[in-house]
């Protein structure tokens, strides 16, 4: 059982406190990552507030990069120094969501008070979104890893994590957007300039962003948005359809906030479909018009994690990258340590921040 130092939450809405906790050696289909870099993503936030529940003490975390530093037993395919990518997306392979390709779903449940964590006096540490990456070094299972080329920087790659694969998966993966369709993003953060990449790379027609802040209008078009809308409009979907004359054929609500949701529709067209990306707190409620919906043929869809596939999605995306039609460098907007992490948080609270990254030394 080793040491290494993480970002403890100990209750809920209260600062993270960066300490020595225990990680034991992997088992069976497990590998150890020492970490290069890990995002601040939304999620990890929701979780120390306490919006989703969960077991305290717990270790957060979840969008990460860095380099195999052990290997549990019977682990093929990689070696330690392999460099890659640590995902939440832990899956069976054999229930029948993993069966079916959709690993995101998988069935088989995951104790994440019996993982690789523990106090530095053996009690119970959360293993928080079952990778717990605030930390130094992170124990996972292999179907949560996907390799990556070693000159990619960690501080890049670890957005491909989560913030990329949700963003863009949402739109090629989930929503699948044809050539020539128009797309309504709301919500102009992490996940959803990735959205507005997806959709670019989708050969969108156009590709409207809404958020409550111009600076981030302003930053969407640089993503690849072909119009900016300010939230704040009295009918902001009056102004959307008023570049095409009709109403969107996909819109992605890649923020967290009620009111997002509950306008969401009002952006379609008939046979518009909305797409549910952002997460709310648990218990939190939208409400629509039913007849509206069945009136038109319009609908609702969830997507978790973009519906990836690791070993399909990850070398697509990396490859462009490397093209340069993907942008991870210009996603970043702050680099922090780990003992700075409830600064890196406040930052992304702001609602200004495309992502902040936590890197190591």
């Amino acid at each position: 059982m080793g040491r290494i130092r993480a970002a403890v939450c100990h209750e809920f809405k209260a600062p993270l406190t960066v300490e020595e906790v225990a990680l034991r050696a992997p088992g069976p289909g497990e590998v150890e990552v020492t970490l290069g870099a890990v995002a601040v993503c939304h999620s990890d936030i929701s979780y120390a507030e306490g919006g989703w529940g969960g077991t305290l003490p717990a270790v957060y975390g979840h969008e990460a990069a860095g380099t195999i530093s052990a290997l549990g037993a019977g682990v093929t395919g990689y070696a330690t120094g392999d460099t890659v990518i640590v995902t939440l997306l832990r899956a069976c392979g054999t229930c029948p969501s993993c069966a079916t390709g959709a690993p995101v779903h998988c069935d088989t449940p995951y104790d994440r008070t019996a993982g690789p964590l523990s106090t530095v006096n053996g009690g119970v540490l959360e293993h928080g979104l079952q990778t717990g990456a605030f930390a130094e070094k992170v124990v996972v299972a292999t179907s949560q890893i996907a390799p990556i080329p070693p000159d990619i920087p960690f501080e890049a790659a670890c957005l491909l994590s989560c913030g990329v694969l949700t963003g863009v998966g949402a739109v090629v993966n989930t929503a699948r957007v044809r050539p020539g369709e128009t797309v309504v993003v709301i919500g102009a953060g992490g996940v959803g300039l990735n959205a507005i990449q997806g959709a670019r790379i989708a050969g969108a027609r156009r590709i409207i962003a809404v958020d409550m802040l111009p600076e981030k209008l302003e930053t969407a078009l640089e993503f690849g948005a072909t119009d900016g809308i300010l939230a704040t409009d009295p009918k902001p979907w009056r102004s959307a359809r008023a570049f095409t004359g009709r109403g969107a054929d996909a819109v992605f609500v890649t923020v967290g906030a009620i009111p997002a949701f509950d306008t969401a529709m009002r952006y379609l067209d008939t046979k518009g479909r909305v797409y549910v990306v952002g997460m709310p707190h648990s218990g939190d409620l939208s409400s629509y018009e039913p007849a509206i919906v069945a009136a038109t043929g319009q609908a609702v869809i969830g997507s978790m994690l973009g519906d990836a596939v690791l070993q399909r999605d990850i070398p697509w995306l990396v490859d462009l990258y490397g093209q340069g039609r993907l942008k991870l460098d210009e996603l970043i907007s702050g680099r922090w340590t780990l003992d700075q992490i409830n600064e890196a948080i406040a930052d992304t609270n702001t609602g200004a921040a495309r992502r902040n990254v936590i890197v190591f030394q």
